[in-house]
């Protein structure tokens, strides 16, 4: 009994061979493994091109990262500044209103600015915090971290890979909803016979 259900069902390679439908079957159509050809050729052409260009994608964001991470590592730097003033409002945009407060630093050249600063809990006069600055003298924020520089190369080579695989996709679709109008116009074709063939 066993041997024979192996028998129909077969091994691996039999039943891979059935699902891609490469085995002499009566009933399956020249137009089904006409779509079944395309299928596997668009399968290969996807993992021919995905895999190098998601590779260049991600590589070529990877050292684009890394230049800007050594960048803004050489154009900012950490000071200390010391607030001067407290109570001022701030806006970001047209809806988001803050608190900011006056604080001077020491700026490119040592010499001292004097600006405006986001505001924080309990900022008295004479508080200090460290505050990131650029070559100017300017606030602004910390370098970019290399998990920015990892992470944008992991979704530069995402996209490179859905860049490849949804024109593909749409490329099947299309050859699949062809091949199925053609199966439809098969049938009403083989049912017009056999009506054909009962009436006489």
């Amino acid at each position: 009994m066993r041997g024979s259900r192996a028998g129909r069902g077969g091994g691996p390679a039999v039943r891979l061979r059935r699902r891609l439908g490469l085995e002499h079957n009566e009933l399956r159509r020249h137009i089904d493994r006409v779509q079944r050809t395309i299928a596997l050729g668009l399968l290969l052409l996807m993992l021919a091109v995905a895999p190098p260009l998601a590779f260049w994608a991600g590589t070529w964001s990877y050292h684009a990262g890394g230049a800007a991470e050594r960048a803004e590592r050489a154009q900012r730097h950490q000071v200390v500044a010391t607030v001067v003033s407290t109570g001022g409002i701030g806006s970001s945009g047209d809806r988001y209103i803050h608190e900011t407060v006056q604080a001077t630093w020491p700026g490119a050249g040592g010499a001292a600015r004097t600006g405006t600063l986001p505001s924080w809990k309990n900022a008295k006069v004479g508080a200090h915090r460290t505050i990131w600055i650029d070559a100017r003298g300017d606030p602004t924020v910390r370098p970019r971290p290399h998990s920015r520089t990892v992470t944008d190369a992991a979704y530069a080579s995402t996209a490179a890979v859905l860049g490849v695989a949804m024109p593909i996709l749409l490329a099947y679709l299309l050859v699949r909803r062809r091949c199925d109008h053609r199966r439809d116009e098969m049938w009403e074709a083989d049912w017009a016979r056999m009506d054909a063939a009962g009436q006489r």
